[in-house]
C-alpha cells in the first residue's frame, strides 16, 4: 500500500506540473511591446503614459535598480477565439514566487485608469469573456524594478538598498509578453487537484479518508489524456466531484478567512515605493473583490489608505465603494502598524487617535480590533491603550516566532500593567500570509491550543510583506473547504465576525498577565541608534510643542498650530512603524527618516519658539524666563510653567584627584569615585551612608562582543553573544572637563579598534545623579556596545518604564521564560530597589538593556548589573548601520524611589527652555501629587478650544488628586483617547477637579473653557 500511495501521490505532481499547469494556457500569440524608461524618481501616471516608447522584446534586460520603466503591450485578439475567455500574460521577469520582494507592476488603461497589479503569483490581465474576435488590446504597464534584497540564507551585506549606491545595472529580462485562451475547466482541475493532494497529503496514512481521495485522484489522472488535457479536463473533474462534495465532520475546526496582504510601510524599500505596492495591490483587491461574491478583504494601516487617496484616486475611489459595501474592511484603527515597545505613552496612544479617527470620517467605520500581525512583541501598557481609544480585540501572530518557549494559548485575555484585559487571539495557522495550502490549513486545526473549549481561529489570507494580498487561486480552493471532509472548514469572514464569534463561543478563556514578549527580533531595541534617538527627540518636541501651543492660545490668544501638528504627528507615527523603528530597513529608508526627523525638529522647535515667546513678556527686560515642560516641579519652575528667574541650585561641588589615581567628585549629596583608568567605582549616598558600585566592581564599564547572529542581522542578537567580551579599559585621556561650584566633570576618552569614544561625567549640585554623557565615533562591524553597572543591590525583580507605567521583569532566570529575556527594553527609566533603598538609570534615546545577577562569594552579597545598549554593527539589510558619530545621556540616580526615576526620566528627555521675557507663565493644568503624571496638555482636535489633558498614574499605587487651572471652565468631562465623552463626569470641586486612580489609570479629560475665559 505504501508504494503504491508514494507513486500516485509522484505521479500526480508531475502531471500537474508538465501538463495540467500548462494547458490553463493552451493557445496564445505574442504581445508587441515598448519601453520607456523613466529618468530618475517614479512621474505621474499622465507623464508615464505619454511618454515615447522603444520596441523591446521578450529576452531584453531592463530595469535598474529602483528604476521606473514604462512598458505597453499592442495586440489583436485572434479571430479564432470569438466565445472564449482571454487574458493577457505578463511577465516581467519573476524570478521567484515571492510577491512584493521583486519587480512589480500596475497596468492602466488607455485613458490611465488602474486596472491591476502584476506580481510572480498574479501575471494575468482579463481582456474579454468571452471573446469576440478582433479586439484591439493596449495596456501599460508602470513596472518598479526593484532589487531582490532578501535571499534568505545567506543574509549576504549588499549595497542594493540605498538608490546612491545600488548601480544601473539592469535586475530582470523580460520572459512573457502574449495574449492567451484561458481554459476555465482546466483551471478549475487545477484547484480540485492542489486542494485534494494537499489534504490527501495530511490524513491519517491508513485512514480510510486518504484513501478514497487517493483512489479518486488516480481515475481523474487516468481520465486525463496527457497529449489533450483541455479535451479530458471535464472527464477528471467528474472523477473528483464525489470526494469534493463529502461534508466536514461537526467537529471539524472553522476557520475564519479574511483576505488579507501585510504590506510593510517600508522594510526593504523605501516608503515611496510602498505607495505604489498599496495602489497595486488595492487595485487587484477590489477586481477580485467584483468577481468574488463571497470574498472578504482586510487591509489595515490609516497611513496606507491616505497614500493612495492621495496618490491614486481612482483606486481610491473603488476602495471607498467597497468599504461601503461591507466587503473591503479596515482594520486595526492605528496609523500604521506600529513598534509597541519602542513608542512613548503619547505616540502610542496617537497611532489609535489618528488611525480610527482617520476611518471614521473617511468610510464612517469604528474599528473595534486592534491588528498587529508582525510587531515584535507587546508591552504591558498596551490593553489600556487599546481599550481607551474604544477597542476591545487584538489579533497578532507574531509570537509564534518565539524560539525558546512556545505560548500556551492561541485565544485568551490579555491583561495589561493597569489590570485592563483585552480578548486576544493568535491565528493558530502560524502565519499572517496564508494561500490556503493543505498543510497551513490542517496546521491551524493541530495546532490549536484551544481545543474543546473553542473551536474558531482566523486566517489572513493573501501574499504579504511586500503585498500582493489574496489571489483567485487561493479562493477557489477555500470554496473546495468550505465543507469538505478531513478538513477544518474555511468562510470568509470580517475579523469583527471572527471576534464576535470567538468570545461568545469562548467567554472564560485563559489569562495571560504583563508584556507579550517577543523571544526574537531582541536587537531591534538597538540598531540604527538615530532613528531612535529621531523617534525619541520628535515625541519629546510634540510634547512641548502642544503644551506651550495650547498655554499660548488660552493666555495669549496665539492661534493654535492645529494643522501643523497634524501633519507631524502622523509623519512621526509613520516612522514608529514596525521596521523603520526597529532599525531593520534599507539604508535608503533610515537615511531618509534621519533627514525628516532633522526636519521635524526644526519645525517643531519654531512652533515652540513661538508659542514660548508669546507668553514670555518683554524681550528686552534683561531677564529670561525658564521654561518647564516636565510634569514635576524643576529648580523652582513649576510643571508645565515658566517663571522669569529659578531657584539656584544650592551647595557646591568639588574635584579632587585621588591618591590612588582618578578624581573624587563631591557634591555633598553624592561622593563619586573614578578610578585611574576612567571608570566609576563608587557612588557613595552620603545621607543614607549607602554604595551603589557592587565591592570591586566598575560602572559605566564599557563593553563590546561580537554580534553575528545566526539569521536576520539588524533583527536578533543571540545569547550566545555574552561568550566572548571585551572590557574597554584602555584610557587616552583623563582630565578635569569643569570644576565650578555648581558643576564638576571629568572628560574621559579611549580607543578601540577603529573607533573612539568621549565620556564626560557630571555632578550637579543639589541633586543625586551622575549624568553620563557618551560621544562614539562608531566604526566597527558586526560588533554591540554596551555599558555595565554593577549595582550593589539584591532584588528578585526591577521596573522598566513603558507606555503610562512600567512592568517589572525578573532578574533571574528560574524558568526558561525569564531566562528569554536576555535583551528587553526600556522607555525613559530602569529602577532597582531593596525596601527603603533604589538605583535609577535614565536614559534619554535608548532602548535596550540587560539584567544580569551574581552572588559574590566573599560576602555572600548580590550584584545585579544592568548593561545599556549602546550600538550594533550588522551588516543587512543596511551595510553600514549606525556607523559615524552618536551621542547618548545617561544618569545614574543613587537612592531612588520609583518617584525618583519617573522625575528623573522625564528630567533628562526634556531639558529646561530659556527665552528672554519677564513673565510669570501659569501652568495652564497642575496636579498636587508626584504620583499622577500629567502626559499631555492640548487643545481639543475639532477645533473647538476646548482644552484636554491626558494623566496617568505613574507609581503603580492608588492615588488621590486635585487637578487646577488657571482658567475658568464651565464643564468637565472623561473621554476616550479621541476625546469623545464617555458619559461620566469626574467630581467637580470649588478647588479643582478630584480623581482618584487606580495603579497605572489612564484617564483624559476634556474642559470647556468659560465663556471670555483668559
Amino acid at each position: 500500500m505504501h508504494d503504491d500511495r508514494s507513486l500516485v501521490e509522484s505521479r500526480l505532481k508531475r502531471v500537474l506540473d508538465e501538463r495540467i499547469r500548462p494547458a490553463v494556457y493552451p493557445e496564445s500569440v505574442p504581445l508587441e511591446v515598448g519601453i520607456w524608461v523613466a529618468p530618475d524618481e517614479p512621474v505621474p501616471v499622465a507623464e508615464g503614459l505619454a511618454a515615447p516608447r522603444t520596441p523591446i522584446a521578450v529576452g531584453a534586460q531592463w530595469g535598474a535598480p529602483w528604476g521606473t520603466s514604462w512598458l505597453t503591450v499592442s495586440g489583436t485578439v485572434p479571430q479564432a477565439w470569438a466565445g472564449r475567455t482571454v487574458e493577457a500574460l505578463i511577465d516581467l521577469g519573476f524570478d521567484k514566487n515571492m510577491p512584493g520582494f521583486q519587480c512589480e507592476g500596475l497596468v492602466y488603461r488607455p485613458d490611465g485608469t488602474p486596472v491591476k497589479g502584476l506580481n510572480p503569483c498574479n501575471q494575468w490581465v482579463r481582456i474579454a469573456a468571452p471573446a469576440v474576435g478582433g479586439e484591439q488590446v493596449l495596456l501599460h504597464v508602470e513596472a518598479a524594478s526593484n532589487p531582490v534584497i532578501l535571499d534568505y540564507h545567506p543574509f549576504l551585506p549588499t549595497e542594493l538598498g540605498d538608490k546612491a549606491t545600488a548601480g544601473d545595472q539592469p535586475q530582470y529580462k523580460l520572459v512573457r509578453m502574449d495574449l492567451a485562451v484561458f481554459d476555465e475547466n482546466v483551471w478549475q482541475l487545477v484547484a480540485d487537484l492542489e486542494v485534494l493532494g494537499e489534504l490527501m497529503a495530511e490524513l491519517p496514512v491508513d485512514g480510510p479518508r486518504r484513501w478514497e481521495i487517493l483512489r479518486a485522484v488516480e481515475r481523474a489522472l487516468d481520465a486525463v489524456d496527457l497529449q489533450d488535457v483541455n479535451a479530458t479536463a471535464a472527464a477528471a473533474r467528474a472523477e473528483l466531484a464525489q470526494v469534493l462534495a463529502a461534508p466536514a465532520v461537526p467537529s471539524a475546526h472553522r476557520l475564519s478567512a479574511v483576505g488579507h496582504a501585510h504590506i510593510d510601510s517600508a522594510w526593504l524599500w523605501p516608503l515611496r515605493e510602498t505607495v505604489r505596492k498599496v495602489a497595486r495591490t488595492t487595485a487587484n483587491m477590489t477586481a477580485l473583490l467584483e468577481d468574488e461574491p463571497d470574498f472578504i478583504y482586510t487591509m489595515s494601516q490609516a497611513q496606507q489608505y491616505a497614500w493612495i487617496k492621495e496618490h491614486r484616486p481612482e483606486v481610491y475611489a473603488r476602495v471607498k465603494q467597497a468599504v461601503a459595501e461591507g466587503r473591503f474592511v479596515p482594520a486595526g484603527g492605528m496609523w500604521v502598524e506600529s513598534d509597541t515597545n519602542m513608542p512613548g505613552s503619547e505616540a502610542m496612544a496617537r497611532q489609535f487617535v489618528h488611525g480610527k479617527r482617520f476611518f471614521l470620517e473617511e468610510f464612517g467605520v469604528e474599528n473595534q480590533e486592534a491588528w498587529l500581525p508582525d510587531t515584535f512583541g507587546f508591552t504591558g501598557g498596551l490593553p489600556q491603550i487599546i481599550k481607551a481609544a474604544g477597542s476591545k480585540w487584538l489579533l497578532t501572530q507574531k509570537i509564534s516566532w518565539s524560539q525558546i518557549n512556545t505560548f500556551p494559548h492561541h485565544t485568551f485575555w490579555w491583561e495589561g500593567i493597569d489590570g485592563t484585559r483585552i480578548f486576544t487571539h493568535f491565528p493558530p495557522i502560524d502565519t499572517y500570509n496564508c494561500s490556503m495550502k493543505g498543510s497551513e490549513i490542517a496546521h491551524a486545526a493541530r495546532n490549536f491550543k484551544d481545543k474543546g473549549r473553542a473551536s474558531h481561529s482566523l486566517a489572513p489570507t493573501g501574499w504579504g510583506d511586500g503585498g500582493g494580498g489574496t489571489t483567485r487561486e487561493m479562493i477557489a480552493k477555500a470554496a473546495r473547504m468550505r465543507n469538505l471532509e478531513g478538513s477544518a472548514t474555511v468562510e470568509w469572514e470580517k475579523p469583527a465576525d471572527f471576534f464576535a464569534k470567538a468570545q461568545a463561543e469562548y467567554p472564560d478563556p485563559p489569562v495571560w498577565v504583563g508584556e507579550l514578549y517577543l523571544e526574537l527580533h531582541r536587537a531591534t531595541l538597538t540598531s540604527q541608534a538615530k532613528t531612535k534617538q529621531g523617534n525619541r527627540a520628535s515625541e519629546n518636541l510634540l510634547r512641548e510643542a502642544e503644551l506651550w501651543s495650547a498655554t499660548a492660545a488660552v493666555q495669549a490668544k496665539l492661534p493654535y498650530p492645529y494643522m501643523e501638528l497634524d501633519r507631524i504627528w502622523k509623519t512621526v507615527l509613520l516612522h514608529q512603524f514596525h521596521d523603520i523603528l526597529p532599525g531593520s530597513s534599507i539604508a535608503w529608508v533610515h537615511r531618509e527618516a534621519e533627514r525628516t526627523y532633522a526636519a521635524v525638529a526644526t519645525e517643531l522647535t519654531e512652533i515652540i519658539a513661538t508659542a514660548q515667546r508669546a507668553l514670555a513678556g518683554d524681550a528686552a527686560s534683561g531677564s529670561e524666563v525658564v521654561f518647564n515642560a516636565t510634569p514635576h516641579e524643576r529648580a523652582g519652575v513649576p510643571a508645565a510653567g515658566g517663571r522669569p528667574t529659578a531657584t539656584g541650585l544650592r551647595g557646591s561641588c568639588s574635584v579632587q584627584a585621588r591618591p590612588e589615581g582618578g578624581f573624587l567628585l563631591d557634591n555633598g549629596l553624592l561622593r563619586v569615585a573614578v578610578d585611574e583608568r576612567g571608570l566609576v567605582v563608587s557612588v557613595y549616598d552620603l545621607a543614607q551612608e549607602r554604595e551603589t558600585i557592587a565591592p570591586g566592581a566598575a560602572a559605566n564599564l564599557l563593553q563590546i562582543h561580537p554580534d553575528f547572529p545566526n539569521m536576520w542581522d539588524a533583527w536578533d542578537v543571540d545569547q550566545f553573544y555574552r561568550n566572548t567580551v571585551t572590557d574597554l579599559v584602555e584610557l587616552d585621556e583623563l582630565a578635569v572637563a569643569t570644576d565650578q561650584p555648581q558643576a564638576v566633570a571629568v572628560r574621559v576618552v579611549r580607543s578601540f579598534g577603529a573607533s573612539k569614544v568621549v565620556q564626560t561625567l557630571t555632578l550637579t549640585a543639589g541633586t543625586k545623579r551622575l549624568d553620563l554623557d557618551t560621544e562614539v565615533d562608531w566604526h566597527e562591524t558586526e560588533k554591540f556596545l554596551k555599558a555595565a553597572f554593577p549595582l550593589d543591590l539584591h532584588t528578585e525583580r526591577y521596573a522598566a518604564e513603558t507606555q503610562f507605567g512600567h512592568q517589572h521583569r525578573a532578574t533571574h532566570t528560574n524558568t526558561s521564560w525569564e531566562a528569554a529575556k536576555f535583551e528587553a527594553c526600556n522607555h525613559r527609566f530602569v529602577h532597582f530597589a531593596e525596601p527603603g533603598w533604589g538605583v535609577a538609570l535614565v536614559t534619554a534615546s535608548t532602548y535596550g538593556h540587560d539584567v544580569t545577577r551574581t552572588v559574590r562569594p566573599e560576602d555572600h552579597g548580590t550584584t545585579t548589573t544592568v548593561r545599556v545598549s549602546l550600538l550594533r554593527a550588522p551588516r543587512f539589510p543596511d551595510p553600514h548601520t549606525d556607523q559615524g558619530l552618536h551621542r547618548f545621556q545617561h544618569a545614574l540616580v543613587a537612592g531612588a524611589t520609583i518617584g525618583d526615576a519617573v522625575r528623573e526620566g522625564y528630567r533628562i528627555n526634556l531639558p529646561e527652555r530659556r527665552v528672554p521675557g519677564n513673565a510669570e507663565v501659569a501652568p495652564l493644568v497642575s496636579v498636587d501629587d508626584d504620583a499622577v503624571v500629567v502626559s499631555a496638555v492640548k487643545l481639543a482636535d475639532d477645533e473647538s478650544g476646548d482644552v484636554v489633558v491626558r494623566l496617568y498614574e505613574a507609581h503603580g499605587g492608588r492615588a488621590r488628586t486635585v487637578l487646577r487651572t488657571s482658567f475658568a471652565h464651565s464643564a468637565v468631562q472623561v473621554c476616550d483617547l479621541l476625546e469623545r465623552p464617555l458619559g461620566t463626569e469626574p467630581e467637580v470641586r470649588e478647588d479643582g477637579v478630584a480623581l482618584r486612580l487606580r495603579p497605572f489609570e489612564l484617564v483624559t479629560l476634556r474642559l470647556t473653557r468659560a465663556a471670555g475665559a483668559a
